[in-house]
């Protein structure tokens, strides 16, 4: 038993002085290269099935609930951190032009704005989507929102109506 441990480490310690160190650890990494290579395989072909999937179902989006006018809520206002921005409308927002948001008119409808407070009131043209704030109805520009006179409290309570006259 001595003698095969003693020819095992003899035969051990030829290998290791017979390979310089760099040759067995090149020959080592190319070993464990081949192998990973040997092992790679092309895909099988999948023949196309006989019957095609069936058709998927159309999405269906809920048109947005009809707006009634009157309306009456709280209305907002945004101005010049929006100039230059595409509405939902793809219109270009200028906030110097009587626009508003609303989350169901039609675009290019005109609605009139009347602040119940004072009294003023300004016909806008609907050219985009919103408010974002659930308890508002309408997001005015700057400047419906300055001829209404909510400009320093930010919001007040309105009602919208079709504008009377052609």
């Amino acid at each position: 038993m001595q003698l095969a441990n003693a020819l095992s480490f003899s035969a051990a310690k030829f290998v290791v002085q017979g390979f310089s160190q760099r040759r067995l650890l090149a020959t080592c990494l190319a070993l464990v290269l081949s192998q990973g290579c040997a092992m790679l395989q092309r895909p099988a072909e999948i023949p196309p099935s006989p019957h095609p999937p069936p058709p998927e179902p159309p999405v269906k989006k809920s048109p947005p609930a009809e707006a009634k006018l009157p309306q009456t809520g709280e209305a907002s206002w945004y101005g010049a951190q929006h100039q230059g921005k595409q509405t939902a409308s793809g219109q270009i927002f200028d906030p110097a032009q009587f626009t508003a948001a609303h989350r169901t008119l039609p675009f290019g409808s005109r609605v009139k704005v009347t602040n119940l407070a004072n009294g003023r009131s300004v016909e806008v043209e609907i050219n985009d989507r919103g408010p974002v704030a659930e308890n508002r109805i309408i997001d005015l520009s700057q400047a419906a929102a300055k001829a209404l006179g909510i400009m320093q409290s930010g919001t007040t309570t309105v009602r919208l109506e079709l504008p009377s006259g052609p």
